[in-house]
């Protein structure tokens, strides 16, 4: 209905998963990358869990598309399945012809065909979603499944994917054999406040759309707050948000479209959003695992400029008997007649909620088979020699000293090799020296610009860069101090850890 209005080609904010909607902020790319990576070169049983309606799903499919040829996938999207079910699901997946063969029969089968594969230089790996729906005897079987082995290689791999209600299930004393073989764990945070309408652009603009950004800070703010920053709740709200603007014959969003989006979902705004301030146990895997996984692989905006603007390309096109025929020149007219807004672009930030992408916690129950992973060291960081401050031979260089200092003692810290951690506050997949300026100066105001440290990194062709806080002598040294951040910096950030 909206779509000839806001010059875009499809609707934006479905909530069925479309792939080429994928928006790999928020740590989302980053899990995606690590999943590929265990899957192709690591053994033993993955679990990926998040809130209802927070992206496992469309991950899910992600992965069904960026496996490598030679892994062969098994999608299980109806997880009550009984054992025999799973295992009659499993045969038809490979191929096999199981009528009216017994489960005994089939389960060598499965196991034969298996080895086939494995000579044939492939792997299989069965997709579970909504694991926590999985009765227990079949999560049972699933073990007893990826027991199988030719030599001394697994034959199968598997990855859950479920609601935090799959973590209670897996704790309960039956399920300690399949829980102990989960080598790796990704919790999928809701989106913050900070990064909402970088993905709301982000669908936007996918959808075809070409002009200024339409989502005022306010009509962000309260999506942010309603939803959740769970990515369903979101696309939800933004698409009602859409129609009501349409209706309203504008482009920009505002809160009271979003309050009658509200109204007409029955989708109340909450107090905090879910999972805020989750701290679990082995938050550097998933960290760890990404940089591997590049490593493998390679071998945003402020309050829009001018409300009420139309895109770039607004369509000639007339919107249908309901709205009457419109041209491009009586839609012009109508738009200067509206204010227009000299808000310039580039807004300084407020407060320690710097407007990037921020990391999102990845929490994981690796195997400690390296000893760093085993120290149980004292949460102290590591006392780093100041690096002398850089000439200010230039205006902009004047602006971003502070910046340059803490490049330098993060280059520093590299070349030392004293630390073995440190706690990402956020990450920004492009470079933007000022506006990191800013936070510079507000942590020096804090009394804690000594610890923190910038580093120079790649995401895929991008050149971004970490913000990281403390350099610690270990993991759990690292852990421990995630939760004496300063609070501000516990409010604004869903931290994680960054192993050098």
């Amino acid at each position: 209905m909206y779509l000839e209005h806001f010059g875009i080609t499809e609707p934006p904010f479905r909530i069925t998963p479309v792939t080429e909607f994928f928006f790999s902020g928020a740590n989302r790319g980053e899990i995606l990358d690590a999943l590929i990576y265990s899957i192709c070169e690591i053994e033993g049983i993955v679990k990926v869990s998040g809130e209802v309606g927070s992206g496992k799903t469309m991950l899910c499919r992600m992965l069904l598309e960026k496996l490598p040829g030679h892994i062969e996938t098994i999608y299980l999207a109806n997880p009550s399945l009984s054992r025999e079910e799973m295992l009659y699901a499993i045969a038809d997946g490979l191929g096999l012809s199981t009528a009216g063969e017994r489960v005994g029969v089939i389960m060598s089968m499965i196991q034969n065909k298996l080895e086939e594969k494995a000579r044939e230089g492939k792997r299989i790996v069965v997709l579970v979603d909504e694991a926590h729906a999985m009765p227990l005897d079949t999560l049972e079987e699933l073990r007893l499944l990826y027991n199988l082995q030719a030599g001394n290689s697994k034959l199968l791999q598997i990855v859950l994917f479920g609601q935090p209600e799959l973590n209670t299930k897996l704790d309960q004393p039956n399920m300690r054999q399949l829980k102990d073989r989960i080598v790796h764990h990704f919790h999928m945070q809701p989106l913050s406040r900070n990064i909402l309408e970088s993905y709301l652009m982000f669908r936007m603009r996918t959808a075809g759309y070409h002009g200024p950004d339409i989502f005022s800070p306010g009509a962000v703010k309260l999506i942010a707050d309603a939803s959740n920053g769970l990515m369903r709740r979101v696309n939800i709200l933004a698409d009602k948000s859409l129609l009501a603007a349409f209706v309203e014959d504008t482009y920009y969003i505002k809160t009271h479209h979003v309050k009658a989006a509200l109204r007409d979902s029955d989708i109340q705004p909450a107090r905090s959003r879910a999972g805020k301030g989750l701290m679990a146990a082995g938050a550097a895997a998933a960290v760890l695992l990404a940089g591997l996984a590049a490593w493998w692989m390679m071998g945003q905006k402020t309050e829009a400029p001018a409300r009420g603007t139309p895109p770039d390309a607004r369509p000639s096109v007339g919107l249908g008997a309901d709205r009457g025929q419109r041209t491009e020149n009586s839609a012009a007219a109508a738009i200067a007649a509206q204010p227009i807004s000299t808000q310039p672009d580039n807004i300084p930030v407020s407060s320690d909620a710097i407007t990037t992408e921020q990391a999102v916690t990845s929490v994981a129950t690796p195997e400690l088979s390296d000893p760093i992973l085993k120290q149980d060291k004292a949460a102290t960081s590591i006392a780093m020699p100041p690096p002398p401050a850089p000439p200010a031979s230039s205006p902009v260089a004047r602006k971003t000293i502070l910046f340059e200092q803490r490049l330098a003692a993060g280059r520093q810290l590299l070349e030392q090799k004293a630390a073995v951690a440190s706690i990402q506050l956020y990450y920004n997949e492009e470079i933007n020296p000022e506006r990191i300026e800013g936070f510079l100066r507000r942590a020096d105001k804090l009394g804690k610009l000594h610890e923190i440290y910038l580093l120079p990194t790649k995401f895929g062709s991008k050149d971004g860069i970490r913000v990281l806080y403390g350099a610690y002598p270990s993991i759990d040294a690292a852990r421990k101090a995630t939760g004496e951040l300063p609070q501000r910096y516990r409010e604004a950030f869903a931290t994680s850890i960054h192993i050098f």
